[in-house]
Parts: C-alpha cells; structure tokens; sequence
C-alpha cells in the first residue's frame, strides 16, 4: 500500500482574455477515475489545495453530455459527493514530499489561472520529478509544470517527453480564441518535447518517473500506469 498526494486547483475561474472570468475548476473525471483505480489498488490518498481551500468541481464536467449519459454523470456526482477529503484537503503549502510515494495532478481549466503560477507547487513538482517518485499529470494539469524553475530559470521539465490538453482539443472545445495563452504552446516554449495524439482520444506518455495524460479519457489509463509503477 502507497501514499499517494493528489494536488487540485483551488480555482473556481479561468480569466478570458477580455478579463471575464469563465467558471471552472478540476474536471470530474479527472479525479474520480484515479480516485477510483487508485484506491481500489488499496492505496491511500491525500488530497492537497492551495491554501487548503475547498475545490470547486466545473459544472461542465458533470453533465451527461460529458460522461456519456445522465447515469454515467450520476455515478461521478455520487463518487465525487462520498470523498469526505474534498470537504476538507490539507494545505498544498505544508506538504512534505517525503510523507507520499507518488504525485498525481488532476486537470480541469482551473490549474491555467492558480497552479501555472504557484511557487510552492512548483517547488513540490520539482523535487517529485528528482525524486525518483512517480509524477502523474493529466489534461490541463501540466498547467502547473509553468511554475516549476530551477535556480538558474531553466524548466525541470525540459528535455522530457510529456502530453497535455492540445491547441485542437482546445479549439474544438471553444476556448482556444479566447484563451490568454494555450497549454500546448507553454509546454514547448519550456523545452519539453510534447506528444500530440488524436484529439479526445486517450493517449499517455511516460519518460523516465514523469507520467502524463492528455485528456479526461487519458486519466484511467494514466492511473493505470501509476498502479503499474507502484507494484
């Protein structure tokens, strides 16, 4: 049995590039899926915010259209409404790396307004990847590897082969004209060589102990991998 340490945003807005702030938050099956695959694997689970405040789940992601059916988005309302941590995560600021044996980083839109800027985040990404340890990031989380610097400024994350949510996805979704920036484009702006694959299909890549996931139908197979990683 492992410790694992899930990190969400405690964003309830992504800011437009009219400065109109869109509702959001961590996306439903983003979390559920590896709760889910994870805890029945018999690992623990920590669930951590910034500030330890309550995270806000996007409403879009629990809609039948986005779960495959009213039944479907049912079931994640019920698996999201019976994680008792949700009510109470502890502060992403007290975390001590050493406690947990893996770091999984959930998406939604809400990590492109708070973790994409977040030092102590960034500071607990990076010693995750040094560690050794088993890093999972999936759709929009890779939003947070922007906060991750090394002394001299360089990424942490340069060099390594990662996917995330892409400029199509994006696009598709609508929100691509109106985004401040996009994820695609920051990641390879930092030096990571990022791996696009069909859009909204479920694509994960692994290089070395950084595991990443491109959409919300990557997370089970991302966690998949995780448990793998875990033995």
């Amino acid at each position: 049995m492992s410790n694992i340490l899930i990190v969400l945003t405690g964003a309830d807005h992504w800011t437009l590039n009219d400065g109109t702030k869109h509702p959001t938050g961590y996306w439903a099956e983003e979390l559920a899926a590896p709760h889910r695959a994870l805890t029945a694997a018999g690992h623990r689970i920590t669930i951590a915010t910034p500030g330890a405040v309550t995270p806000t789940v996007d409403r879009g992601s629990l809609t039948p259209e986005s779960n495959g059916g009213q039944a479907a988005a049912d079931a994640v309302a019920a698996e999201l409404a019976a994680i008792d941590q949700l009510r109470a995560p502890v502060r992403l600021e007290d975390v001590d790396l050493t406690e947990y044996d893996a770091v999984f980083y959930p998406g939604g839109h809400g990590p492109m307004e708070d973790l994409a800027v977040n030092a102590d985040s960034g500071r607990l990404l990076t010693a995750a990847l040094d560690s050794g340890k088993p890093l999972a990031v999936v759709c929009h989380g890779p939003a947070a590897l922007l906060a991750a610097r090394r002394p001299d400024g360089a990424s942490p994350f340069a060099g390594y082969r990662l996917t995330g949510f892409t400029n199509t996805e994006e696009t598709q979704a609508g929100l691509a004209d109106k985004a401040p920036w996009l994820l695609q484009d920051r990641l390879t702006a930092l030096g990571a060589d990022f791996q696009e694959g069909e859009p909204w299909a479920p694509h994960v890549v692994v290089d070395r102990n950084l595991y990443t996931g491109q959409n919300p139908a990557s997370s089970a197979p991302l966690a998949a991998e995780l448990i793998k990683a875990l033995g």
